[in-house]
């Protein structure tokens, strides 16, 4: 997973962080996800680390003895876009994300420069996919 391990699931305000986003444009994309990820998951928002918001959790262990906690899913309003946390292994995944709309893909993380350019129910698809993956994938969390 893209995830480093520094990143822990912390107590502070998700929206004070989404406050502090400066672009007002990038601002209400982040409150929009906020919603689309709330009610594709049905779990809380938390921060996890200072940058990314992540929704339910789970515990995951290699076969190298690396183990640790990550969010099922989330996403981060950075600067230059939006990084969506979903499910890399996600069978259906590369072809929800051809219905999507515009965005690049990166190896964990899928970028966005606005939500008017994607289409939300292929997101909450795509959003679903992942939690019902990694719950397959990591049942004891």
């Amino acid at each position: 997973m893209g995830y480093e391990l520094k990143t822990k699931e912390t107590d502070n305000s998700v929206l004070d962080f989404i406050d502090t986003v400066e672009n007002p444009k990038k601002r209400d994309d982040a409150y929009k996800l906020l919603d689309i990820f709330t009610e594709a998951t049905g779990h809380e928002a938390k921060m996890w680390g200072t940058s990314i918001i992540g929704f339910g959790s789970y515990h995951y262990r290699y076969a190298t003895g690396h183990e640790g906690d990550a969010p099922l899913v989330g996403f981060s309003p950075r600067k230059a876009n939006i990084s969506l946390y979903l499910a890399p292994g996600e069978p259906d995944r590369e072809e929800s994300l051809l219905k999507l709309g515009k965005h690049k893909t990166g190896k964990a993380c899928v970028y966005i420069n606005k939500t008017a350019d994607i289409d939300e129910n292929v997101l909450k698809q795509l959003i679903q996919d992942s939690v019902t993956f990694l719950r397959e994938m990591y049942p004891e969390s």
